[in-house]
């Protein structure tokens, strides 16, 4: 009991930290958006607003596509990746792809960006070249496309760390027997490894996505806020000079925030479904 004890005064800052931090500026993010600056009253006017406006529906439909389809790519490279780095086994060669791994998953924001610029930018260097060559006719970085590679590219290094420790699961023994029996590489993977892999594939989907809907810096960075996305509409809101309004700003995070909700419930349940 002593033990114990002394354990949760050990963990008394980090409750506070999180307090502090985390769940009350939420309160403070929730209670904020029902107050309605234009009608200068409580109520559901901030969310009636957003739900019934064709420009903030936008932004959370062009929030939703290229967080999904990043979240898609990034998985299914991650995936590979993952695997192959799996497959290598300890040394020198898989320390070095470990440490790239981990120094690229903290490369993003305006780095990032400026990055893309020089690459495939109007003018970037490996947009002339593909051009010269008629391989890269109609892409547009600041288009929604150009926002679904860039958020690709900064999403593999993240699904590829969380992917990396469940391929431990997979023992050697049951390919060999799979093949014993006839079973191909492809047939193995459908029945028995992708299967097995599907709790961690699910779960890293879910941080992929919520990593790419509340990515800011980016995209902000790139399209200097006229890409409409969730995130640059709250940050005009909450900081923007023609269109100030924190408590619109706070209902757009809380709805942000449901979805998010919505999405972890859904996986919970897909996963205790799986283990049953």
């Amino acid at each position: 009991m002593k033990g114990k004890g002394i354990a949760l005064l050990c963990l008394l800052p980090f409750a506070l930290f999180y307090l502090a931090f985390q769940i009350a500026p939420l309160l403070w993010v929730a209670v904020n958006s029902f107050w309605s600056q234009v009608n200068e009253a409580w109520g559901w006017d901030n969310y009636h607003d957003i739900l019934t406006s064709p420009f903030y529906l936008q932004a959370m439909r062009n929030s939703l596509d290229i967080a999904f389809w990043s979240s898609v790519y990034g998985l299914l490279i991650a995936l590979i990746g993952g695997y192959s780095l799996h497959q290598i086994g300890s040394g020198r060669l898989h320390r070095f792809f470990m440490s790239f791994t981990n120094m690229t998953s903290n490369f993003a924001g305006v780095p990032l960006a400026f990055a893309f610029v020089i690459l495939l930018g109007l003018n970037g260097s490996l947009t002339l070249l593909m051009r010269k060559y008629g391989l890269m006719d109609g892409f547009k970085l600041f288009s929604r496309d150009g926002m679904v590679v860039v958020y690709t590219w900064f999403q593999i290094p993240l699904g590829i760390l969380l992917l990396y420790p469940a391929f431990d699961g997979l023992k050697k023994e049951w390919q060999e027997s799979a093949a014993l029996l006839g079973a191909s590489r492809w047939r193995y993977w459908l029945h028995i490894g992708l299967p097995i892999l599907s709790p961690a594939l699910i779960g890293t989907f879910v941080i992929l996505l919520a990593n790419a809907l509340g990515a800011y810096a980016t995209i902000y960075a790139l399209t200097t806020g006229n890409f409409n996305v969730v995130p640059v509409r709250i940050a005009g809101l909450v900081s923007g000079d023609i269109s100030l309004d924190p408590n619109m700003g706070s209902a757009l995070a809380m709805l942000l925030v449901l979805l998010m909700a919505i999405i972890t419930v859904i996986h919970q349940l897909m996963l205790r479904r799986g283990r049953h």
